[in-house]
């Protein structure tokens, strides 16, 4: 990033002496550079511009780079605990950059890492059976298939660890321990947020958070734990997590019936033509297909992969839709103006 060049230009003073001379502190130069510069004075003020100037682009983006900037800005305040926020922002302009070259930064990169990591395109078709049977040769579509027949296990095991958290951290509110219980709970519920982001972004493809919604960590613990039960995006991912049991039901058996149905019809022919299968298909005692003739084979293998294709379009719609779900209740609630 460009470093910042020239000579600042200090106001004349009364005293001749000098005694307040730049040079004679390089840290109160470089703040004083930075002022004139038109810098931040503080780390909040820094997150803010950074937040303006990153105004439009993906909240999952604009929350990994307010992170990033505050562990950078305050692990260079731990660094040289005799300076000012000033001074240290002045100081690392020229490293890490001001709020306006970090956004350009974060956006370019963006667009590099998003190029570099998506599968490539598939020729475009034209023809609507093209369209159709194209589904099979795009990576998302399994990566939402596999999603849906996931989803049983993840849905279960979110929605136990919410409602015996909230039960719990509840039924105990009456004793001393019931409240850093609940502290720890909604904690747990946040990191929780950030795995099943990973798991949105690898499988459906959408981009998520790869860091914590940052917090200003100059201000008091008791105003941090105020906020977080303020902040929309605890009870947003409270009810992402808790739709997830439902959701992951439904998913579930979207796609193993749609599976099970398909491959049937398509492999049930080739069972009979080997002697595995009788022709027969019988639910609690009743028949509802006898032997099949010849001509029926082909048919019904082709209505199999006929339903297989279908269920790899249900499942891109299903993994679109609920990645725009997650999306919504897991980042852009936490976005505040």
């Amino acid at each position: 990033m460009n470093a910042i060049a020239g000579t600042s230009h200090y106001p004349t003073s009364a005293d001749p002496s000098g005694a307040d001379a730049p040079s004679a502190d390089p840290a109160a130069a470089a703040a004083h550079a930075g002022a004139a510069a038109g810098l931040p004075r503080s780390i909040p003020d820094y997150l803010q511009r950074l937040r303006e100037a990153l105004q439009g682009a993906d909240p999952a983006l604009i929350q990994d780079a307010l992170y990033d900037a505050e562990e950078y800005l305050r692990s260079e305040m731990a660094d040289n605990p005799g300076q000012s926020e000033a001074e240290i922002i002045a100081a690392v302009a020229g490293s890490y950059g001001a709020p306006d070259e970090v956004a350009d930064i974060y956006r370019d990169t963006e667009v590099k890492v998003q190029t570099a990591l998506r599968a490539p395109k598939p020729a475009p078709r034209k023809s609507a059976l093209g369209r159709f049977f194209g589904v099979a040769l795009e990576p998302r579509t399994y990566g939402a298939l596999f999603y849906m027949l996931l989803s049983l296990a993840t849905g279960t095991f979110y929605f136990t660890w919410v409602s015996t958290g909230v039960s719990l951290s509840l039924g105990l509110m009456v004793l001393i321990i019931g409240i850093p219980l609940l502290i720890l709970f909604l904690g747990s519920v946040r990191v929780l947020s950030l795995v099943e982001g990973r798991l949105v972004e690898v499988m459906l493809g959408e981009r998520m958070p790869r860091r914590p919604l940052y917090s200003d960590r100059s201000r008091p613990v008791l105003e941090r734990i105020k906020e977080m039960f303020t902040d929309p995006r605890t009870w947003g991912t409270l009810l992402y997590m808790l739709l997830m049991m439902p959701l992951g039901t439904l998913y579930f058996s979207i796609a193993v019936t749609g599976l099970a149905l398909s491959l049937s019809l398509i492999f049930l022919p080739f069972a009979q033509l080997f002697g595995l299968f009788d022709g027969l298909i019988r639910i609690d005692g009743v028949s509802f297909l006898g032997a099949w003739e010849p001509w029926a084979m082909p048919v019904f293998a082709l209505v199999g992969v006929l339903l297989l294709f279908v269920m790899l379009h249900v499942a891109r719609l299903i993994g679109y839709a609920h990645a725009q779900l997650a999306k919504h209740l897991l980042v852009q609630w936490a976005q505040r103006d």
